[in-house]
Order: C-alpha cells, then sequence, then structure tokens
C-alpha cells in the first residue's frame, strides 16, 4: 500500500478539489495524509483521511476571503485586488502580478524546513502538489523525492511553450479582449515575473540542493511524472509539452450530500415564486463584489419574473439583505454542489470549479470573469457551447435576463451531452490513473 501526502494550500477552492482527490487515493487503496494548514483539518475528516499540518503560504481563505483572519498585510492586498477589479481585466492581472512574490514565495526555507520534517516522519512513498504552490514543488524538487502535480485551475497553469506566461490568459472571450498596448504591457510584467522567480528558484535551489539538476524556469517546474487536470480535456487546449503522464479528469468535486430540510424549503418557496431558479455565486473572493451581484439580482428580478435567485453572497449578505424576498434567497454561502442539480442555471465568475460542477450537472452558465484563469476558462465555456460570457464592469440590468433567454435556447440542450462526457471521469478515474502512473514510476527506478 503506497503512502502518500497530498499538499494543500489554505484556500478553499484549492482544498475541496485536493481533499477529494485523497479521499479517493484512499478508497483505491493508498495510506493518504492530507497537509494543509490547521483551519482545514475538517476536509481531512470528510476525506478519510490522516491529517498533517502544514502552512505553505501566509494567506488564506476558508470559504469566504473577507471573512478569513488575516495580517494587515494580507488584507490590504486583497483590498488592492478588489479595487483593481473594477477598474478591469488587465489593471486585475498586473495587480496579480504585483503580489505575485508575496502570494507565491513567501517563505521557501520555512517549507522546505516543514516539509523536510513531514518527509522524515511519514515517510511517504511519493507526494500530490498544487501546481500554484511553488515554494512547495520547489521544495520537493530540492529534497529529490517524488510528487505528482494537480492543476487545480486553468490546464495553461502548466506553461505549454516558452512564449506561455503564467499570468496571461492562454484566450481571451470575445466580450473582454483587451487593448493591444495593454496586453503587450501584461506580457511584459509577466516576463519580468518569469525571469525573477526563475533567478529566485535556481539560488534557492543551488543553496539547498547543489547535487540537484537546476530546476529550470520556474512556473513550469511540475511533475516530471504524472500531472492530473481538474478539467476537460478540450481539443483546442494548448498541447503540453512532452513527459508525465497527463491525466484530464473533467472534475474533482465529490458526489454531493442530499439537501437539507432548510434548503428543501428555500427551494420550494422559490420554485412557486418563479418557474426557474438561477443560482448566483462569484466566488470565495468575488462576493465582495456586492455591486455586480445587486446588478444580477435586480435585472432578474424586474427582467425575468419567471425566474427566482439563490445568492451567495460572503460577507456582503447583510447589504443585499433588501433584495431577499418569495423571489430570492441571500446566504453568505451555499452547497452549491447539491444546489446544482437543482438549478435551471447559474451566474458565475470563471473561477473553474464552478465551470466543471455546472458540465458535472448540465447546468448552463453566464460566466462574468474578473481575475486570474477565469478568462481562459470563460473562452472555454464559450467554445464549449456551455455558457455565455459577458463583461462584469459593463454590466446592465438587462444583460443577464438576455443571456439566460440565449442559454436556454441555444446552450440547454446541448448540456447533457457535456455532462455524461464529464462524469464519465472525475477523482475515482484519476485517482486509479495515478496510483497506475506512479506505481510505473516506482518499477522503473
Amino acid at each position: 500500500m503506497p503512502r502518500v501526502v497530498v499538499v494543500s494550500p489554505p484556500f478553499l477552492s484549492h482544498a475541496r478539489p485536493l481533499s477529494v482527490l485523497a479521499g479517493a487515493l484512499r478508497r483505491r487503496g493508498a495510506d493518504v495524509y492530507f497537509a494543509c494548514a490547521p483551519a482545514f483539518e475538517h476536509l481531512a475528516r470528510e476525506a478519510g483521511v490522516g491529517f498533517e499540518p502544514l502552512s505553505v503560504t501566509r494567506n488564506a481563505n476558508t470559504g469566504v476571503a473577507e471573512a478569513t483572519e488575516q495580517d494587515a498585510r494580507e488584507a490590504a492586498r486583497l483590498a488592492e485586488f478588489l479595487d483593481a477589479t473594477r477598474k478591469g481585466a488587465v489593471s486585475t492581472l498586473l495587480a496579480q502580478a504585483r503580489h505575485r512574490r508575496a502570494d507565491m514565495l513567501a517563505d521557501p526555507d520555512g517549507v522546505l524546513d516543514a516539509l523536510r520534517s513531514a518527509d522524515r516522519r511519514l515517510r511517504p512513498d511519493w507526494y500530490v502538489v498544487d501546481q500554484l504552490s511553488y515554494p512547495v514543488t520547489l521544495a520537493l524538487h530540492c529534497l529529490g523525492v517524488p510528487y505528482a502535480t494537480f492543476c487545480p485551475g486553468h490546464p495553461s497553469y502548466v506553461l505549454s511553450s516558452p512564449d506561455a506566461y503564467f499570468g496571461v490568459p492562454y484566450a481571451w472571450p470575445d466580450a473582454l479582449r483587451p487593448d493591444p498596448g495593454r496586453l503587450r504591457e501584461l506580457r511584459a510584467a509577466a516576463r519580468r515575473n518569469d525571469e525573477a522567480f526563475t533567478a529566485l528558484f535556481a539560488a534557492f535551489a543551488r543553496r539547498h540542493a547543489p547535487s540537484r539538476p537546476a530546476p529550470g524556469r520556474a512556473f513550469a517546474l511540475s511533475s516530471p511524472h504524472a500531472v492530473v487536470y481538474a478539467y476537460p480535456a478540450f481539443r483546442w487546449l494548448p498541447t503540453p509539452p512532452p513527459g508525465p503522464v497527463r491525466l484530464f479528469a473533467g472534475h474533482m468535486a465529490a458526489v454531493p450530500d442530499p439537501l437539507d430540510v432548510e434548503w428543501d424549503a428555500r427551494l420550494n418557496m422559490l420554485r412557486a415564486g418563479g418557474e426557474r431558479v438561477v443560482l448566483l455565486a462569484l466566488g470565495t473572493f468575488l462576493s465582495a463584489r456586492d455591486d455586480v451581484l445587486r446588478t444580477v439580482v435586480t435585472g432578474l428580478l424586474d427582467g425575468m419574473p419567471d425566474v427566482s435567485v439563490v445568492v451567495a453572497a460572503g460577507e456582503r449578505a447583510a447589504a443585499l439583505a433588501d433584495l431577499a424576498g418569495e423571489r430570492t434567497v441571500v446566504v453568505p454561502s451555499v452547497p452549491q454542489r447539491a444546489l446544482l442539480e437543482q438549478m435551471d442555471a447559474m451566474v458565475h465568475h470563471g473561477g473553474s470549479n464552478s465551470f466543471t460542477e455546472c458540465l458535472r450537472a448540465g447546468v448552463p452558465a453566464v460566466v462574468l470573469p474578473f481575475s486570474s484563469d477565469q478568462f481562459s476558462v470563460a473562452r472555454d465555456a464559450e467554445r464549449a457551447g456551455a455558457g455565455v460570457v459577458l463583461d462584469p464592469n459593463t454590466l446592465s440590468p438587462a444583460d443577464v435576463p438576455a443571456a439566460l433567454r440565449t442559454l436556454w435556447r441555444t446552450v440547454s440542450p446541448r448540456m447533457p451531452q457535456l455532462a455524461a462526457a464529464v462524469r464519465r471521469r472525475g477523482p475515482g478515474w484519476a485517482a486509479g490513473e495515478l496510483l497506475a502512473a506512479m506505481g510505473r514510476r516506482k518499477s522503473t527506478d
């Protein structure tokens, strides 16, 4: 029985799918530990695996970013990020580029020490590491231990070519194509980060593991053995470089628990108020954009009398309480995977979890991308015929009703076929293939 340590950053949108993979590996016969910040121990219990307390970055998000206790610097950077989202796509991506060092390489020496200690104590056969946990990948490289990479978002996070840069979308949706000059500015910032991180990685490896091969280009560093993508294998995605086994799982969502009595009652009320029900959720960070939430809800209430709405409003639920009524439920958070089984559509931010969970449930989406890989995900939603993309910063109350009418006329008929394709794989399939791939690696050592 192989022992596997799954290392996660302290962000719920990353930790939950990684814990689902950890549970699937356990069910396939592995002895698994989930290593994350102490606030996420409950995910290890839910997955039925061991827990190893390990913090790999200073910032965190336990479910609603504004409600997570942060130090002053992290809170200030979150506020700066949210302000940038109001200025548009490139401004947001440039702000994220400025924050990259603190986000992704805050304490590589401390991470290396913590992983070395965990490795001596647990003696795993191999690890699974989030692609965006760059200090963890660098530490495992320096320790010379085998690991598999988990790509939590868009597959382009694993760079496909020398001219691909982390932080620059591989493709843009039709509604958010940036000015060429601004795009050149973004690429220049991403290139500077690429060069700076690569130099930092090289210096760190020379200092801590001089006998190991050089890590090479920092943002391209990933497992030479196996990469798991929590994403479908769309035919138009960039072709990754040869080397590791590449496993496109389609999604990384556990089968949802049934809705409880309270949610059943809420849905019964909403169905009585409107024939169709739409879920509105912008993720754990972007629920702070209550201006966008309000625009969407008022547009639906005024423009679609046959539609009711569930709103995941995070810390802004109180600010939007005036919208609650017979056709609207406004709450801080929702059981998204379970609710999707009952929804007629979703309005989301282009997060890869929301996108793939919608695909799995066969639910069409209106996508409002703000940051990170959301623009790439939104473009895939367009190309897959699974959604309509709008610019959240130019949104009018009439836009989402018009998009939903398009969805229900042209997109909904395709969703059963897309859902069937995505459901054919998932966490159990990925765990079995990953164990086989890492087993083959061991047999050739």
